[in-house]
């Protein structure tokens, strides 16, 4: 039987794979948009390292990066039921929560320090999520390694403006 990413290509359920995409891309789209305010004003007026990527890279990589984590999310919920899925999932909604709140704490509260302990956290979520796709589905596990690069870079950017502003 032929599989893709882990599921037989029967057994996709269209569907449910695009809401699980859309829905994780809109989740993340929402605290990007009610913080561009704050983007374009506070945060154009902090201190920031030499390598701190143009504001027009962010959109993009994170609309990416949410929808990785859809698709993984989608592989997770059609793996067969039991504890070790349902303790992914969790992981996976947690994580999430934090990433989402990532955003309010740092552009919307100005919280910096606050929130370079937030993102660490998060990173370590991330992490932990990995390990228990992996447990499930490899590819799962796998498109989230973009994920985290992109928040240990993130991590390293957050702690660096804090740094600097300070």
């Amino acid at each position: 039987m032929e599989t893709i990413l882990g599921v037989q290509k029967e057994k996709i359920n269209w569907i449910h794979l695009i809401l699980c995409i859309a829905g994780i891309v809109i989740i993340g789209s929402i605290s990007g948009i009610a913080n561009i305010g704050n983007i374009e004003t506070w945060y154009s007026t902090l201190e920031k390292p030499g390598f701190n990527p143009p504001n027009n890279l962010f959109g993009p990589v994170w609309t990416i990066l949410y929808g990785l984590m859809g698709l993984s999310l989608y592989l997770i919920w059609v793996s067969p039921a039991g504890k070790e899925r349902r303790d992914a999932l969790k992981v996976f909604f947690i994580q999430l929560v934090f990433n989402f709140c990532w955003s309010f704490i740092f552009f919307y509260f100005h919280l910096i320090g606050l929130a370079a302990i937030e993102i660490l956290i998060l990173w370590g979520m991330i992490i932990y999520m990995i390990r228990s796709f992996a447990a499930i589905n490899k590819w799962a596990a796998y498109l989230q390694v973009p994920y985290l690069a992109w928040v240990s870079f993130a991590s390293i950017l957050n702690i660096s403006i804090w740094w600097l502003n300070a």
